[in-house]
């Protein structure tokens, strides 16, 4: 059955078209009229009178037809304009219809209440989700506002609804190899969001609460920054009496400890990821959560720390995933940071990793120790206290993981971070003994533990092998070889298999291959031209009067740089060749690969 596309405006203009038809029939009928049933005789001869009455005739007849014919086109244009009209009624009584529907389904999807049904809200809560989650869920839609958003919501004032946002939310090549890259995924996606708010304000909202992870909240930020370009109280451009609030977690472009503000100036064109975007601090209000050691939101300020590097990297695996998953009690006792600088609307809160869950507290860097069996655990904490101290340094401490300068003034890396070498030595004296007793409690509690599955019991518990009974390779083969048709069904189904898994495994392998290329291009090429204006900008530095502090920066803010580049997008091709080797063991043949754990996936 063919599907039918009318345009009621089109029918219009084509009964217009058709009646100037009418008209030109009618000017012909008249023109017409006399020439051709009032023929004269050519001569007062018989012969001329009758050829003047027969041509007369068809005169006659002419005029006639011309009336039928000017009768059925009155009537065809009536039919046209009367289906015109049909057609117009038909799509007005849709739309009202899919509009309904639409809000009814909206409220219902988002947790709204039955007062968003009829009529719109006053109240709107847009959910954006994060970096390879483009298309939020219905839960998390309606469980983050109740989550992060109450400090500017109610949920008992009514009208409200919760709205997910779908955006882009690539991030290439960690979110595929084949995925948009994250210039253009925020790009797109500031655009969507754009036009969602200016929607919400048409539907009569007078308050957006916005929520922005990751990628998204470098969108939100963007967006921030258009509608309020002086990034001052009341500098909005939306309308009189609409008001927006804004609450950011593992915010890439957080001012300071963001990633992408650690590096202003940096683009890596062949990745299609330029760093420098800031979260306004004065525009709207906001609030901002950061979990401690999350590589995205917060990465070291000073990066020629190679361990606080490499466990930023591992932060981004391990921590920035967490954020829908925090608790309510987590959120409230996070640690406000109020050493701002100047008048600010925006609040910034640490969520220190001590608060949370056991699996995840202490550094990151060390969650693939603890997962060695038996002695994994003992090693991580006989040296995670000192360790902690040599990573804190990265973040110019030796007692926390974030920066102790003002959170709301971009901040890029620096070079040597502002601790003397008596509190380092200091603070490692402090955790030497820290860590081997927490040593000696892991032996202790392991001990137990250990010798039962050496036990002879524990030896022998475990069952299985290649024997006759249950599911035993041997009876496998009897099966298959019981008969030549199951013989042959079988090389036929291993020859399908293999070929295709050799396809499959083939594909996989080179399209791998593009982003190595494109990583390889940017620490190749581009790290070292941005190296080149570090080094340019430290000779400045020397130009101006400052020689000791310029020649420090001229060559130690190149090395820091390419410190922080090559760790973190070594491990990002790392991840990248991680995810294809796991395509090609689980993708085509048929080995189940479990997924990773759910505090171990990036968002």
């Amino acid at each position: 059955m063919a599907d039918l596309t009318t345009q009621p405006q089109l029918l219009a203009a084509a009964a217009a078209d058709v009646s100037e038809i009418n008209s030109a029939i009618s000017t012909a009928k008249t023109a017409a009229a006399g020439p051709t049933t009032s023929l004269a005789a050519a001569a007062e001869d018989e012969v001329s009178t009758v050829a003047a009455t027969f041509f007369s005739g068809y005169g006659h007849e002419y005029q006639a037809m011309l009336q039928q014919a000017a009768a059925f086109h009155d009537q065809f244009v009536a039919a046209l304009s009367a289906s015109g009209n049909a057609y117009t009624a038909a799509e007005a009584a849709s739309t009202d219809a899919l509009r309904t529907f639409e809000a009814e389904a909206q409220a219902l999807l988002t947790g709204g209440s039955q007062a968003t049904m009829a009529n719109p809200a006053a109240i709107t809560n847009l959910v954006l989700g994060a970096s390879g989650y483009p298309i939020p869920s219905p839960e998390y839609i309606a469980g983050i506002p109740m989550l992060y958003l109450t400090p500017f919501w109610n949920p008992s004032n009514l009208p409200f609804t919760n709205v997910g946002i779908s955006t882009p939310e690539g991030l290439y090549p960690l979110t595929g190899v084949k995925d948009l890259t994250f210039d253009i995924s925020v790009a797109r996606g500031l655009t969507i969001l754009n036009n969602s708010i200016q929607t919400s304000v048409q539907n009569g909202s007078t308050q957006i609460n916005i929520f922005g992870y990751s990628q998204s909240a470098a969108i939100v930020s963007l967006e921030m920054q258009a509608l309020d370009p002086t990034n001052t109280p009341g500098g909005s451009l939306l309308p009189p009496g609409v008001s927006l609030n804004v609450t950011l977690v593992g915010d890439v472009s957080n001012p300071n400890g963001g990633l992408l503000t650690r590096f202003p100036g940096l683009s890596l064109p062949s990745l299609g990821f330029t760093f420098g975007t800031a979260t306004p601090d004065n525009s709207f209000p906001t609030r901002i959560y950061t979990i401690e050691y999350d590589g995205f939101a917060d990465f070291p300020q000073y990066p020629i720390d190679f361990l606080s590097d490499l466990n930023a990297f591992f932060g981004i695996i391990y921590l920035h995933g967490q954020y829908p998953f925090l608790s309510p009690d987590q959120i409230a006792n996070a640690i406000q940071l109020t050493n701002t600088v100047g008048p600010t609307e925006t609040n910034y809160y640490i969520v220190p990793s001590q608060d949370l869950p056991a699996n995840l507290q202490g550094l990151p860097l060390l969650n693939p120790v603890r997962a060695i069996p038996v002695i994994g655990n003992p090693i991580a904490d006989l040296v995670q206290p000192d360790l902690t101290v040599l990573v804190d340094l990265g973040y110019g401490s030796t007692t926390q993981g974030w920066s102790p300068n003002p959170p709301n003034v971009p901040t890029p890396f620096g070079v040597i971070p502002p601790v003397t070498p008596g509190q380092v030595i200091s603070a490692l004296a402090t955790g030497t003994p820290q860590g081997i007793n927490a040593f000696m409690n892991d032996v202790n509690a392991e001990a137990p533990v250990v010798a039962n599955n050496l036990s002879l019991s524990g030896l022998t518990s475990t069952g299985g092998g290649i024997g006759t009974g249950g599911s035993g390779l041997l009876t496998t083969l009897t099966s298959t070889l019981s008969s030549p048709g199951s013989c042959i069904a079988a090389l036929e189904s291993a020859n399908t298999n293999i070929g295709n898994g050799i396809a499959f495994t083939a594909s996989t392998a080179y399209s791998t291959l593009l982003p190595t290329a494109d990583v390889a291009t940017a620490l190749a090429i581009t790290v070292p031209s941005y190296d080149a204006n570090l080094f340019l900008n430290g000779v400045e530095q020397v130009v101006n009067g400052d020689p000791v502090g310029g020649l420090v920066y001229a060559f130690g803010a190149p090395l820091a740089a390419d410190t922080a580049l090559f760790t973190l997008f070594g491990g990002f091709e790392v991840r990248v060749l991680e995810h294809a080797a796991q395509s090609i063991i689980g993708g085509y043949t048929g080995v189940t690969v479990a997924p990773p754990p759910q505090n171990t996936v990036t968002l």
